[in-house]
């Protein structure tokens, strides 16, 4: 089966790598006692080696096992804990076959926790090294009392060990086991929020390179269609002042001038797509330009009676933009939120200022969502879904915000709801520019 490397949110991958992972240790183990037995003249059917050889063969049809069930329990939790507790009773075994409280194996549950941890993260991480220190406590327990004798031993721990050193060692190796959980638990999370960010900006790149061919045929475009737009809408004018209302050449004008009035604005959407200008960029209050946006979209017919805003923002952020184009890239979010709840739910406006010095904002709805093949072409010029759209708005908006160096994204589920995030360039307070709103 072909394994390709996972995603930050895909599980089912990531249970492919666990699995070869445990293919990988099963052949080192089999290789390994293999080659000791046969560098040291012993039988391979000598005790521990036999029991040995056998735990490999168990974890090689136990893998063959789980690759052929992922498909069935592949994305659910309880499978992958089911694996990661075989895995833990394995190493126990292991341990026991290869002297108990003496063994050099107790690494191998931090293995496990290792690789627990890019799957199931923190919280999976912290219950199998729970279930490895109950497994190892146990374990040293029957053998300290005579009831396991481990192979190799003579079974009188008490006596070859002072209590104090056992316990020493126990609380050591169950420490090691937390210790491991809590440090890849982070990584891991980490690792996650890193992949992610990789793939907004490859995402965010592919864009870029797209729109960037298309923004110069666009103003070249706009450029040619604009005056003589405004050529004919003068001159319609001016005939119509030579007829009254009730003519029917008068209706006819009245068509001719609305239709160029709706080219007029296609054509300045395709120049603002193709070159937003920062000449009015200045220093704006962020939270003060959403509060102010979100109470004019509120008297937009757009905006039904049933929407609600859930805000949360943080205060006194700073950012420098054209107060003009920041409200229309707000505008066009809001309006798509709107959109696809059909004037009823909640929109959720969330404004941090992250470690890394960027601005994030985020525009999440509880709409319809959108779907994976619909999601991936969102922000292409003239894509639309909607009967009287011109596909321009979340260009515009991806435009505008490249810009000025930002960056913006979008995930979706379907029917549950989507979410645009806006990654601004943090502006630092400045007493030579100007604020606005």
């Amino acid at each position: 089966m072909e394994i390709h490397p996972p995603g930050p949110d895909d599980l089912k991958g990531r249970i492919k790598w666990l699995i070869a992972f445990r293919l990988v240790f099963a052949g080192v183990l089999l290789g390994a006692t293999l080659i000791f037995c046969a560098s040291e003249s012993i039988p391979f059917t000598a005790r521990p080696f036999i029991f040995l050889v056998g735990i490999s063969l168990v974890l090689f049809f136990l893998s063959v096992l789980y690759f052929l069930l992922l498909n069935i329990w592949g994305e659910t939790r309880g499978f992958v804990y089911g694996q990661v507790f075989l895995d833990t009773v394995t190493v126990t075994v292991i341990l026991f076959l290869t002297g108990g409280f003496a063994s050099v194996f107790t690494f191998l549950y931090l293995l496990v926790i290792i690789g627990v941890s890019m799957i199931l993260h923190r919280a999976g991480s912290l219950v199998v090294a729970a279930l490895s220190s109950v497994q190892y406590g146990l374990m040293i327990d029957l053998e300290y009392y005579g009831v396991l004798v481990p192979l190799g031993t003579t079974g009188d721990l008490a006596s070859a060990y002072a209590w104090t050193h056992i316990i020493y060692r126990m609380v050591i190796i169950m420490s090691a086991c937390f210790a491991v959980a809590f440090l890849t638990g982070i990584l891991a999370v980490q690792t996650r929020r890193a992949r992610h960010d990789l793939a907004v900006m490859e995402r965010h790149l592919k864009r870029v390179e797209k729109m960037a061919a298309i923004g110069e045929l666009a103003a070249g475009i706009a450029h040619e269609i604009k005056n003589p737009l405004a050529s004919i809408s003068g001159s319609i004018q001016l005939l119509r002042e030579d007829l009254s209302p009730g003519m029917p050449n008068y209706q006819l004008m009245q068509i001719v001038l609305r239709e160029t009035d709706r080219l007029s604005k296609l054509v300045t959407d395709f120049l603002l797509f193709a070159n937003p200008h920062h000449m009015g960029a200045k220093r704006i209050f962020l939270d003060r330009a959403i509060i102010d946006t979100v109470a004019l979209f509120r008297q937009d017919p757009v905006c039904g009676d049933g929407i609600v805003f859930d805000m949360n923002v943080a205060r006194d952020v700073h950012i420098h933009m054209d107060a003009g184009h920041l409200r229309q890239v707000l505008f066009n979010l809001l309006k798509n939120a709107a959109e696809s709840m059909d004037g009823g739910g909640t929109i959720a406006i969330d404004l941090s200022v992250p470690l890394q010095g960027k601005v994030k904002l985020c525009i999440k709805d509880d709409g319809c969502g959108i779907e994976p093949e619909v999601l991936s072409m969102m922000f292409d010029p003239f894509y639309t879904t909607k009967n009287n759209g011109t596909g321009l708005g979340l260009a515009i908006t991806h435009r505008i915000m490249e810009s000025y160096g930002g960056m913006v994204d979008v995930t979706s589920v379907p029917g549950e709801g989507t979410s645009f995030v806006l990654i601004f360039r943090l502006k630092r307070p400045k007493q030579n520019l100007d604020t606005v709103l």
